[in-house]
């Protein structure tokens, strides 16, 4: 879990930096999109996950969400609209996020 500060953090480097986002439509969470998000957080540490239309309509948005933070093992940073901004620390990475204690 992080601190409020550091989501505040995070949010501003989300919103001043590239972000890679990826959509998740009707499929909802299989093995292939968990994959290549976990995947993703090997080159960076911040992925926006947008939800389309259909995938909103076929669940909850909110369990969703949970699913997919407890099987890639990462933290909600923000929740806008069908929009969630996921964190995954990774410090072997040459521009790793140092978060304020």
């Amino acid at each position: 879990m992080i601190s409020n500060k550091n989501k505040q953090q995070l949010k501003k480097i989300a919103h001043s930096s590239e972000v890679l986002k990826i959509n998740i439509g009707k499929e909802l969470l299989n093995n292939q999109v968990i994959q290549s998000i976990l995947n993703a957080f090997n080159t960076r540490e911040l992925i926006k996950i947008s939800f389309l239309r259909s995938a909103v309509e076929s669940g909850d948005k909110n369990t969703i969400i949970l699913d997919l933070t407890s099987a890639l093992k990462c933290d909600v940073v923000q929740i806008i609209g069908n929009t969630v901004l996921i964190y995954k620390p990774n410090p072997k990475l040459k521009d790793h996020i140092v978060l304020e204690k």
